[in-house]
């Protein structure tokens, strides 16, 4: 123990070094890979007073939209943050470290608040927001959804040949990261069909699309042009099945 104590004792002169923040570059090579259970858990610690133990945080291969989420379940308690595996693989270590203190703030103020609330960011989020930010040097901001990234991912795309292609902000764009025309199964259709009334048309799809995995080129493209006119389920010998994932 006296021998810890002596190296911690700076010599006159030398100025102990100051730890690195945790949105340093350094990091960048120094873990490239991280474990993001094992930074939770140091974030959980740090920032959070340790109320976050109960909280799973894993990586989304899937998730394509937004780089994180905090979603609650049950009466429970149980608290999950998924992460997206395919859009931040893609940025800096750093945004990876201020998406899971973004998610772990919604988390804290579920676990303590029951505050349920995913897509606010009132004054007790951004208390916690700001606090963190000038204790570590991080820039948690409010949204973190990296929409070049994201573009990467939406290449389905559909246009409406009513009005709203003239309309501010999509100009009657759909664009997707999966092939699901846009239909009444959007919670948006029957304002678009009571303000515009226009027809979707698919204009754009990944390159090759078509070829890959399909047994007949034929049968695929008839069913996909009914299923883009009518927008309803295809009767098959196993049944109904949507089109629409």
């Amino acid at each position: 123990w006296t021998d810890r104590l002596l190296l911690q004792i700076p010599l006159p002169g030398h100025e102990p070094e100051k730890p690195l923040s945790i949105v340093d570059e350094s990091w960048e090579m120094l873990d490239p890979n991280p474990d993001v259970r094992a930074m939770f858990l140091e974030f959980n610690s740090l920032f959070f007073w340790g109320k976050l133990s109960g909280v799973e945080v894993k990586w989304s291969p899937r998730m394509t939209l937004c780089a994180g989420v905090c979603s609650y379940e049950g009466r429970g308690g149980l608290c999950s943050i998924r992460l997206s595996e395919p859009l931040l693989k893609l940025r800096p270590r750093k945004d990876l470290v201020e998406t899971l203190l973004h998610e772990m703030i919604h988390a804290l103020l579920f676990v303590t608040q029951n505050n349920r609330d995913r897509e606010g960011h009132g004054p007790e989020f951004c208390k916690h927001m700001n606090r963190i930010n000038k204790a570590s040097g991080t820039k948690i901001t409010i949204y973190h959804s990296f929409h070049d990234e994201v573009d990467v991912y939406r290449q389905h795309w559909w246009r409406c040949n009513g009005p709203c292609q003239s309309r501010r902000p999509f100009f009657g764009y759909v664009k997707r990261a999966i092939n699901r025309a846009p239909s009444s199964l959007d919670p948006w259709w029957e304002d678009h069909q009571r303000m515009c009334g226009g027809t979707y048309t698919k204009i754009k799809e990944p390159e090759g699309y078509r070829k890959k995995g399909k047994k007949d080129g034929k049968k695929d493209a008839n069913t996909s042009e009914k299923t883009l006119r009518t927008g309803k389920p295809l009767n098959t010998s196993k049944g109904e099945v949507f089109l629409f994932f």
